[in-house]
């Protein structure tokens, strides 16, 4: 993928395909090919040996290893080779190591071995047998055939055992002879060649061949006892010997990445009894409620009675939810130790970032920009990062402002890593009210600070020329410095376009050191068909992102969302990479918080009792939900896969019985399942796509069923296969191609002008027709929150989600300060509630049967029936004035047992609230703030939802997406005390008046 490709622009329905470059680019390099073996740890070449010929660090298996891997690994690591386990020999010039005197003293390897033969016949295919060890294999290989030595001796004579053929059998010989230097494993057996078998090592050779069931308990045991003796040589030594010290840390390696705390039992338990208490006061008081009507009031009384129990359900769908909260703590140092260690290369997995921006307006190109650089300046290795930013308003203001982005980041990256600053967005880093030069030793750091704030001043100034220059768009539209015509001029029908800015060949910063990848999507857009606003921008990454670089995990954010802990996607790995549970985690939810809201958030922006009280009592379920941005996915979980089942141990026999016994059974079995047996052809076609099992990988590509690949016979089969993931994927090869690799990874002998064509492809206007796109895959559309469905479909699917909650906040954005941006913000929440409830997908009655347990149905319900509540709500705040203004009360004159039963409810209430906040840690402020805008938003926004949603169902009467705006004045809270009318202010205003009138009356 070339950073000097320029841009790209096609439609793949018109077959159009333009390549627009900047001026003075001389186009793309090529691409430089590797002259030898690549060590399979660094990934430099191996080099040569002394004597000219290519170096093999092992005798026995020959992996590509560098001679500096080899000299650390026996000097620092274990001194074993990677592949075979055989312990590395010193060879020729290297220094001494513990362990070598076992060696028979022998020094070098000159006259350890006697090969007659001559090497060079044998060298190449020794070597090509090695070339692709560790990396993708290629899709046009073909394996060869194994042919059995009928020279070399068998362990069992040549006989079977256990129906095992003799080809499968441990015996693993080493070529010896005379005459040469280095011996490589031959990949084909010869018989004119003398052999001499080893004997059998089971402490390697059994668990690489599957015997390993056989020989683990001596194996567990021989551990053991080495253990015991290296801690035992380490307290004779009184702690002085420095090659032990490796032994805590390789311990520490082994542990769990993280960690569930679960709330403490004297916070949680009495908060569960006060649940139990308030569900049987409940009920006492509907008793009392419907036994007691008002006969002088009979309509109030019916209306407060539907009321009070609609809020009494959904109380229950809100509260047993968060009936076992939990915490979780990760370890990022035992991540380092198992997957980042230093001095080695990284194993951490790949991750693509996915940016949303549509309208640069109201989502201002340098909030953006700033986004882009916290991304680009994450601490991750960066070879494993790439930057997609989708700009679905086609804008050529946000492809000049990216522009500018990716010239700055070449300095702001590399300053940000050089002195481990927080935040690494440049506006909010500048903003800090801190002493910033804590914890800074280095001397240069003030001076470079200084420098670069007017880098960042200068920068800013760009990007403002270019919002003002854009606010005057000209007749003819705009153009490119070349003069060619901007492909996007019309919004709504304009080809797809992808351009790299900073990739693998054009991608360095300042001080020479590569930059993480940054691409510019923009999808095709044409008028008549139907786009699906941002989940259709989404999914449209998700396939060039698949095309490009194919990682295994994706994390999306909204544009104004940035990265405030350079160390969050680590966090978020201690999950999907923790080999005990991340193979069943679909996604990872980081809590969003916020920057410029006041200290009292008025509006109650910052959701505290939805981040800290209902996502803490998911997680103690099923998981969390997905909130729409700052959320770390699992790209084959988007792929509409089931999670991987646990496999059950299998069931233990016991042989004392007679072996007739077993016979009568197995012919019982046998005559029963005679019955139920399919034909092998019907066998060959079922295939299954959403049950997959765990480390499931497909024995072919697409490009491998063909008449001459193994597995021809199933040619058929392979077509049919190969026909239903195209439509269930789309049209594309490369595409399909990408999806059947669960670790990711791309094409390695795909070109990257080809990558970019089929990634024009996959962009297209019509490529998501009459497949799964939006249904079962990727995000679902059907609503304006398309974020509750897709989380909703895979929790459906059996896979678990996970809340983390970092102590330095992962992402931070902003928020609407005016009380009008905000109830707008809430009726879009709210109206993609009502439709989701009138879909296909509504959780009242889609996914009975599947992986959804019943706890995460309730919140699914809940999340969805909210916005119905605010008709029982706006009755209920009326039945007060109602009340004062005809004399007529809801309730009859009450007992001292009614009495109790009313007091009894309130103090339940209470109490729930207080023991809530106690464990949550949530302060009473905020949750006055949110009691008091639950009220306002459900007079207003949920009622005018509800209605909307009816007349879009009803009569067909669709309402148009409004982007919040994400920009404000430069004074801070400048729009805190600005009043916007709008007719959401009407019903809460008129309720106002009304009970003021009611009260008024009352008291003349």
């Amino acid at each position: 993928m070339e950073a000097s490709a320029g841009l790209v622009a096609g439609s793949h329905n018109r077959n159009e395909l333009v390549v627009i470059r900047r001026d003075g680019d001389p186009g793309p390099k090529p691409l430089r090919q590797p002259n030898g073996q690549v060590c399979q740890i660094c990934g430099d070449d191996v080099g040569l040996a002394p004597g000219g010929e290519p170096f093999v660090a092992c005798n026995e298996c020959a992996f590509p290893v560098c001679r500096d891997c080899y000299e650390y690994e026996r000097r620092e690591g274990t001194q074993n080779c990677p592949q075979c386990k055989t312990r590395y020999k010193r060879l020729k010039g290297c220094a001494r190591v513990p362990g070598d005197e076992e060696e028979d003293g022998v020094d070098d390897l000159e006259n350890e071995f006697n090969w007659d033969g001559n090497e060079s016949q044998y060298g190449a295919e020794s070597l090509h047998g090695h070339m692709t060890y560790g990396r993708g294999g290629d899709l046009n290989g073909v394996q060869q055939p194994f042919q059995l030595n009928p020279n070399v001796p068998l362990l069992t004579n040549g006989q079977m055992v256990d129906d095992i053929p003799p080809e499968q059998h441990a015996l693993v010989p080493s070529f010896m002879g005379g005459g040469g230097k280095r011996i490589h494993p031959l990949p084909y057996a010869d018989p004119s060649l003398p052999v001499q078998p080893r004997s059998m090592d089971p402490s390697k050779d059994l668990a690489a061949y599957g015997y390993g069931s056989v020989a683990w308990k001596e194996r567990m045991e021989s551990w053991k006892q080495k253990q015991e003796r290296m801690h035992q040589m380490r307290n004779d030594a009184g702690g002085d010997d420095g090659g032990d010290d490796d032994l805590p840390l390789m311990d520490e390696a082994r542990q769990p990445l993280s960690r569930k705390i679960p709330i403490p039992s004297s916070q949680i338990n009495p908060y569960r009894m006060i649940i139990i208490i308030r569900l049987v006061v409940l009920g006492f008081f509907f008793h009392y409620r419907v036994m007691h009507p008002v006969n002088d009031a009979f309509a109030l009384w019916l209306i407060s009675v539907i009321c009070e129990i609609w809020f009494a359900m959904s109380w229950i769908l809100d509260q047993f939810p968060k009936w076992f909260p939990i915490e979780r703590e990760t370890y990022l140092d035992r991540l380092s130790l198992r997957f980042d260690k230093e001095g080695q290369p990284s194993q951490l997995a790949p991750i693509d970032f996915f940016v949303s921006t549509v309208d640069p307006l109201k989502e201002p190109p340098l909030v953006t920009a700033n986004t882009v650089l916290s991304i680009l300046a994450v601490d991750y290795p960066v070879d494993k990062v790439s930057c997609y930013v989708s700009d679905d308003g086609a804008a050529m203001l946000t492809f000049e402002a990216l522009s500018e982005t990716s010239e700055f980041a070449k300095k702001w990256v590399p300053f940000c890593k050089r002195f481990n600053i927080e935040p690494r967005a440049p506006e909010w880093y500048f903003q800090q009210k801190i002493d910033y030069l804590k914890d800074k030793v280095a001397a240069s750091f003030v001076g470079e600070r200084r420098a670069m704030k007017r880098e960042y001043e200068e920068f800013k100034v760009r990007i403002n020329a270019l919002v003002a220059k854009a606010q005057k768009v000209p007749e003819e539209g705009w153009t490119m410095q070349d003069g060619t015509p901007w492909p996007g001029n019309n919004v709504r029908d304009h080809p797809g376009m992808i351009q790299v800015f900073l990739g693998q060949s054009g991608g360095l910063d300042c001080e020479g050191n590569e930059l993480p990848r940054l691409v510019y999507v923009s999808r095709e857009k044409r008028p008549g068909y139907n786009h699906h606003k941002k989940a259709g921008a989404m999914n449209a990454l998700v396939r060039v992102s698949a095309v490009l670089t194919n990682a295994p995990y994706l994390l999306n954010l909204d544009c104004d969302h940035y990265i405030n802990n350079s160390k969050a996607i680590k966090e978020a790995m201690c999950f999907m990479m923790d080999p005990l549970l991340g193979k069943k985690v679909c996604y990872v939810q980081f809590p969003q918080r916020f920057d410029g809201i006041d200290r009292h958030d008025r509006y109650a922006n910052r959701n505290v009792v939805f981040f800290d009280i209902n996502m803490k009592g998911l997680d103690g379920i099923q998981g969390p939900i997905y909130v729409g941005t700052g959320c770390v996915f699992r790209r084959q979980a988007l792929y509409g896969y089931d999670a991987p089942k646990s496999k059950k141990p299998p069931s233990r026999t016991c042989n004392c019985w007679p072996k007739w016994c077993f016979c009568c059974c197995c012919c019982g079995n046998r005559k029963h399942k005679k019955k139920t047996t399919k034909p092998k052809s019907e066998k060959k076609k079922r295939l299954l796509f959403f049950k997959k099992e765990e480390n499931q990988s497909p024995a072919y590509t697409l490009g491998e069923i063909d008449e001459g690949a193994p597995g021809a016979e199933n040619e058929k089969a392979g077509i049919v296969n190969q026909q239903k993931l195209e439509k269930k994927f789309g049209q594309s090869s490369v595409f399909v191609t990408s999806t059947l690799l669960e670790n990711g990874g791309t094409l390695k002998s795909a070109s990257p002008a080809s990558l970019l064509k089929e990634a024009i492809h996959v962009i297209s206007c019509g490529y998501e027709d009459k497949t799964d796109w939006g249904k079962e895959i990727g995000w679902i559309y059907g609503s304006v929150t398309e974020d509750i469905l897709t989380g909703f479909k895979m929790h459906c699917h059996g896979w678990r989600s996970i809340y983390c909650i970092p102590k330095r906040p992962a992402f931070k954005g902003s928020a609407p300060l005016n009380l009008s941006d905000r109830l707008h913000q809430v009726l879009r929440w709210a109206l993609g509630s009502i439709e989701i409830f009138f879909s296909n997908h509504c959780p009242l009655w889609y996914g009975y049967g599947g992986g959804l347990k019943f706890l995460e149905r309730f919140s699914y319900i809940n999340s969805i029936v909210y916005p119905w509540t605010s008709i029982p709500l706006l009755a209920y705040c009326t039945l007060p004035a109602i009340c004062l203004l005809t004399g007529k009360f809801i309730t009859p004159e009450l007992n001292n047992v009614a009495s109790l039963w009313f007091m009894s409810l309130f103090i339940c209430i209470f109490a729930t609230s207080i023991l809530e906040m106690r464990w949550s840690g949530v302060g009473i402020d905020n949750w006055w703030r949110n009691e008091q805008f639950w009220v306002i938003g459900g007079v207003s926004s949920h009622l005018f939802a509800v209605f909307q949603g009816l007349l879009k169902v009803i009569a067909g009467v669709d309402t148009s997406f409004t982007v919040t705006s994400k920009g404000g004045d430069d004074e801070e809270f400048s729009e805190l005390y600005t009043f916007k009318w709008t007719t959401l202010l009407i019903p809460p205003t008129t309720l106002l008046l009304l009970n003021f009138i009611g009260c008024g009356l009352d008291c003349n």
